[in-house]
């Protein structure tokens, strides 16, 4: 089981990362770009072992949404890509700055603002703690890696 649990939210962002094709998987490892496209991220496996150099991985010690993204594409938690589709083409990169970290505001403006029935907003956050509880029952370490380049460093 993991020993720090991300905040639910991050579930949101990782729709977007899947919804956006933002996520290579090779063998043993993804690249997963930000929302903005400006970073790109590693998330590395060996087992039950994860490693990611994203934001909150290295520097908060849960998994972030690169690693959750990963792990659903994996199949290791569920994922409902219907309901990934509502959050194509979010700009979380923008919305956490604009809500200073927030997570929980910036998940709210995005749900607020979702083209969809209420019924389906309510179907979204079924699926949001189904995944949640998944998360908490996944046996699995996740531990950061090596400080991040963005994309324009690694190109250098």
């Amino acid at each position: 089981m993991l020993d720090k649990l991300p905040p639910i939210e991050k579930i949101y962002e990782a729709y977007s990362a899947i919804a956006d094709n933002r996520i290579i998987l090779h063998a043993d490892h993804a690249a997963v770009l930000s929302s903005d496209r400006s970073k790109e991220y590693t998330v590395a496996w060996d087992g039950n072992l994860y490693t990611s150099d994203d934001n909150a991985t290295y520097w908060q010690g849960y998994a972030g949404y690169p690693v959750i993204a990963v792990l659903m594409k994996q199949e290791k938690l569920p994922l409902d890509r219907r309901i990934a589709s509502y959050f194509a083409g979010i700009n979380w990169t923008e919305l956490n700055t604009k809500y200073k970290r927030n997570y929980t505001k910036a998940a709210a403006a995005v749900l607020d603002n979702l083209q969809c029935s209420n019924d389906e907003k309510e179907q979204i956050q079924t699926e949001l703690h189904c995944t949640y509880e998944a998360i908490k029952l996944l046996d699995i370490k996740v531990k950061r890696s090596s400080p991040r380049r963005s994309k324009r460093e690694q190109q250098v």
